[in-house]
């Protein structure tokens, strides 16, 4: 802003110019508050009352933009949205968020610690540590890699379509759950999340149960309360089953108990027991290339059989103990006698037994070999083994990718923090687990690989016993990275439970939306402890881990469905700003989850899947209410019968909105012809079809329908063809009728059926409209469309408008002054993905008024423009003068003198005979038609043209204040356009409402004045209704 502010004060008749000197941009709101108005004059009044200088600064604001005050007062200043938008924060809000409010740090989080590190800790759990070996040395090193492969593509993809989703809006609390239900609809939504719910709950049991596992069968056995953990070697019987549902169950209250009064310490110690996992895994692959120079375990073979350590104390056939077991049967004792017993080192170093463990070696329990029945005291498989059954076990292991996406509150920026942390933490760990897999091939035997308990080496994990220095570095850490990852699901599955409570769509779910004073869902945590106790009450960590890879891939498979839909529809609010997907991609996860749920455990998936089809039929069935702009209400809008009955009960959401297009186009009057200004408004029409949404072209007769029937034939014939040339698919309406106000009415009323009714008018500004009557009926299109809260769009020099075949390169301006729902942002999003348009950058410019800080608007709408996922050059062009000039002065009285000229000029008969014509025409409108509409619309335009001509001006003695306010409003934006927007190639701009207290003519008046010396433009006026969205 310039060194010297004016701006003027108006009272009664007097008119006080005052001008602040030497006041910085930085200083105008501090003037601002200390002006108040006395009677006649300003007075430096600091004591003024906050509302009175809220008032002061609202008349400044509607004295620049006087011929926007009716949007003003109906809309709102753009900068009241900016600032919303600016302020908006999508963190959940917990216990921590609620303590920490007061302070400034927010939204802190950068990529690696808010994305990266959170997902590998959720991903890397106990099945790395105690069940991986076990299952190369099982599947075999062609299978074992298949399975660990398969599981990392499934949750690349997931993840990319996760990305996609995840930065095409702010996802708040609820992170998979709230993408899946905004993407598909409460009825997916609901049923998938609470399956994720119980896989998240299930999870922690997992989690709970492999602490224990390790805590009583590897580090302290003797604690155990029903068997030796040690001396079974860790084999799941009865007694040890029992063993650990007692321990699950003591560590499910201390853990519950922890989390409930403390999640900010479980939060702190986030860190600490990710460290304990890397560490484990740096010691692990350490282990790998240094076991050949430590000592090796050894392990003892009887024959070709594997002995456990506890049934021998020295690896000899003399050993007593050896021998009291063997001699206990016939054949055990026969295969003693014909076998030798040898030492064998169990972890040689990388080697060429890599190449001897190439294939499978699936067991049924009991069997020591492939096809061999094990005796006692020998390495035996507790469980029968298949490929489908190791999927179904190490999937989990691949699960965690959601750590981010939950976390988008507290990221910086988490349009880009989370499609590279997530993705670049599964490139990580599927890294790890490939190359683990090949690692633990080339060092260890297979039938120590096969020991899932470590029995043949004294008892204790087969990886730790890899790991350097020692063992009690996997040990203790490998515990307290369990410990730690069962915190996190006991801390994340309540939220997720309150997330969807909190949204009604499970009637009897909604105890569970209450959170305590500190903002920690405490009654959903309850529930989710017993949930937990039943997966602890399973007792077997093989058992529970099936079922939780049923409920991560069902919620896996619809966030790949979701970004399939959403990529196959196009529809205008999907514009994720992460690039890198396709819809074959998502389709691929889709299948392949579908894949896996059904190859790992087929009775599960069902189990699954009729759980989540009574959930969906519950909540249809109890009406989901919700509206969420989901992707089948979307779909809904391009179906037949069924989808227009949906869609006609409720209004589409904001990210379902796209222009339904109703193209007013004109034809020429004596012919009934289309002329090419009709032919450039279909073309526009044409190009703003990547909204995927409905267009139907009109035109009207001026005549009878009975008296040209045929005429009616061919024109609607000439506008399909014209359609077809355009490539628009839409729907051609020819209307007769003999007074063009009406009909065009009459369409903007009627047009459309359900869902399928037009809600934006696309028309042509009546560039001649000072020769004849045609603007009476343009200015009631104007208003009908505002009483039906249509937008509509006014093409200006249409003619000028580039057909389908040009390609534009250049700038395309919006000069956004009122908030209009995004329209002009939407619009110019779908002009430049037309090929048209293609090639042309954006540019917007805003308005800043004398209270605004422009600084802070230009930053607001970066963030706003981010958040919509827009890219566009800002510019915030600041108002320096709001004196009137005289040329306003001059342009308001020529525009009024030619108005009293209209209203006192006698008519000749001529103009008698046209009035009367004219009565007669306007006797089919309707009362609130002849209320709004001007005395002048009855006159004729050639008999005023001819009067103006020859009767001499007569100056009014003074002119309407309120139209010289519109006049200056419109030049001094006229100005600023031409300036920035000379050589843009369109410019879009918004179109001010006829004011109630503006007669008709000079409205058009002011219309013309702003667009004058502007090529293409293109006038938008916005619904009422918000069409863009920062949600996701």
């Amino acid at each position: 802003m310039s060194d010297s502010v004016r701006f003027v004060v108006q009272k009664a008749d007097l008119q006080e110019k005052i001008t602040i000197h030497n006041q910085s941009k930085d200083h105008i709101n501090k003037s601002l508050e200390d002006i108040n108005l006395d009677d006649d004059t300003l007075l430096v009044d600091k004591t003024k009352e906050p509302n009175d200088l809220k008032d002061t600064k609202k008349s400044l604001t509607r004295e620049i933009l006087a011929l926007y005050e009716e949007d003003l007062g109906q809309k709102g200043k753009l900068q009241k949205l900016l600032h919303n938008v600016g302020s908006y924060s999508a963190a959940f809000p917990g216990a921590s968020t609620i303590k920490t409010s007061h302070n400034s740090k927010v939204a802190s989080l950068g990529t690696i610690a808010g994305v990266y590190l959170p997902c590998l800790q959720n991903i890397f759990g106990v099945i790395f540590f105690i069940r991986l070996s076990w299952v190369v040395g099982t599947a075999g090193v062609l299978h074992s890699f298949t399975i660990v492969f398969i599981c990392c593509c499934c949750t690349m993809l997931t993840s990319i379509s996760m990305s996609a989703i995840a930065t095409n809006g702010v996802v708040p609390a609820g992170g998979s759950y709230f993408m899946i239900s905004r993407s598909l609809g409460p009825e997916f939504g609901g049923a998938v999340g609470i399956l994720f719910y119980l896989g998240t709950s299930f999870a922690s049991a997992m989690y709970i149960l492999g602490a224990v596992e390790i805590l009583l069968t590897y580090i302290t056995p003797q604690i155990s309360l029903f068997d030796d953990g040690q001396s079974t070697g860790g084999v799941q019987s009865t007694a040890m089953l029992n063993n650990m549902r007692v321990y699950g169950t003591a560590l499910v209250v201390l853990l519950g108990g922890l989390v409930f009064i403390g999640v900010k310490y479980v939060n702190k110690c986030a860190f600490l027991f990710l460290a304990c996992v890397l560490l484990s895994i740096l010691a692990i692959f350490i282990g790998f290339f240094t076991i050949h120079v430590r000592k090796s375990p050894s392990v003892c073979y009887l024959g070709d059989h594997l002995l456990s350590k506890s049934s021998y104390k020295v690896c000899s056939k003399n050993d007593s103990l050896l021998l009291s077991i063997y001699e206990k049967t016939v054949p055990s004792y026969l295969f003693y006698n014909l076998s030798n017993t040898q030492v064998v080192k169990a972890m040689p170093g990388i080697s060429s037994i890599f190449y001897e463990q190439l294939w499978s070696n699936y067991r049924k329990a009991g069997q020591v070999k492939q096809g061999v029945t094990g005796f006692p005291g020998e390495v035996v498989a507790d469980i029968t083994t298949s490929f489908t059954i190791l999927l179904a076990i190490f999937f989990p292991s691949v699960t965690g990718i959601m750590a981010g996406s939950n976390r988008s509150g507290n990221l910086k920026n988490a349009q880009a923090s989370i499609p590279k942390g997530t993705i670049a933490a599964v490139l990580t760990t599927s890294s790890i687990y490939l190359s683990s897999v090949l690692l633990l091939a080339a060092t260890i035997k297979g039938d120590v690989l096969r020991d899932k308990f470590g029995e043949s080496i004294g008892g204790s994990f087969v990886v730790s016993a890899l790991g350097w220095p020692n063992k009690w570095m996997i040990l203790i850490g490998s515990l307290l990275s369990t410990v730690g990852a069962g915190l996190q699901s006991l801390t994340g599955a309540p939220r997720l439970l309150q997330a969807i409570a909190n949204d009604d769509i499970i009637v009897f779910l909604r105890i569970f939306s209450h959170v305590s004073k500190d903002g920690e869902p405490k009654r959903a945590l309850i529930l989710t402890l017993l949930i937990c106790e039943i997966g602890v009450l399973i007792a077997s960590f093989d058992s529970v881990a099936p079922i939780i890879t049923m409920f991560f891939l069902m919620c896996y498979g619809f966030i790949n469905f979701a970004c399939t839909l959403q990529s196959i529809l196009r529809l205008p609010n999907w514009r994720p700003r992460y690039r890198y997907y396709h819809w074959s991609l998502s389709l691929a996860g889709v299948l392949l989850c579908l894949f896996l749920m059904f190859v790992s455990s087929w009775y599960y998936a069902l189990v699954a899947a009729i759980i989540a089809a009574l959930l969906y039929k519950y909540i249809e069935y109890r009406g989901a209410v919700k509206e969420w702009g989901d992707g089948f209400s979307g779909l809904a809008l391009s179906a037949a019968r069924f989808s227009l009955l949906r869609l006609e009960s409720y209004s589409p959401h904001t990210k379902n909105w796209r222009p339904q297009v109703l193209v007013l186009c004109p034809i020429e009057e004596k012919p009934n012809s289309l002329n090419s200004e009709c032919k450039k408004v279909i073309s526009l029409a044409s190009q703003l079809k990547a909204g995927k949404g409905l267009t139907i072209v009109s035109t009207v007769i001026q005549q009878e329908f009975l008296d040209g029937a045929l005429k009616h034939d061919e024109l609607e014939e000439d506008l399909k063809k014209v359609m077809k040339e355009e490539r628009i698919k839409g729907f051609s309406s020819v209307v007769s009728m003999p007074n063009m106000k009406d009909a065009f009415s009459q369409i903007v009323q009627t047009a459309g059926l359900g869902g399928l009714t037009p809600n934006t008018v696309l028309i042509a500004w009546p560039n001649n409209w000072k020769e004849n009557a045609n603007w009476c009926s343009f200015i009631n299109t104007v208003r009908v469309v505002a009483q039906k809260k249509k937008a509509l769009l006014v093409v200006k020099n249409p003619t000028i408008f580039p057909e389908r075949s040009t390609r534009e390169k250049g700038y395309i301006d919006i000069w956004w002054i009122v908030h209009d729902g995004g329209l002009m942002l939407l619009i110019t999003f779908l002009l430049v993905h037309h090929k048209v348009w293609k090639k042309c950058s954006v540019r917007l410019f805003t308005i800043a008024q004398i209270s605004d800080n422009s600084l802070q608007i230009k930053k607001d709408l970066v963030d706003l423009l981010y958040n919509l996922r827009l890219t566009a050059e800002i510019e915030v062009i600041e108002m320096e003068d709001s004196d009137i000039s005289a040329y306003t002065y001059e342009r308001t009285l020529k525009a009024e003198q030619r108005r009293e000229l209209m209203n006192k000029m006698n008519l000749s008969r001529r103009a008698n005979k046209l009035q009367a014509q004219m009565i007669l025409d306007n006797s089919h409108v309707s009362k609130s038609h002849e209320v709004s509409s001007d005395e002048s619309c009855t006159k004729n335009a050639e008999m005023l043209k001819f009067e103006l001509d020859n009767l001499s001006s007569k100056t009014p003695q003074k002119p309407n204040e309120s139209n010289v306010r519109r006049m200056d409003t419109a030049i001094k934006l006229n100005k600023l356009v031409v300036e920035k927007s000379q050589n843009a190639r369109l410019v879009l701009i918004n179109l001010p409402l006829p004011s109630a207290d503006t007669k008709q003519d000079m409205y058009m008046e002011f219309i013309e004045v702003l667009t004058e010396g502007i090529g293409r433009v293109l006038l938008v006026r916005g619904s009422g209704d918000e069409v863009v969205t920062i949600y996701s």
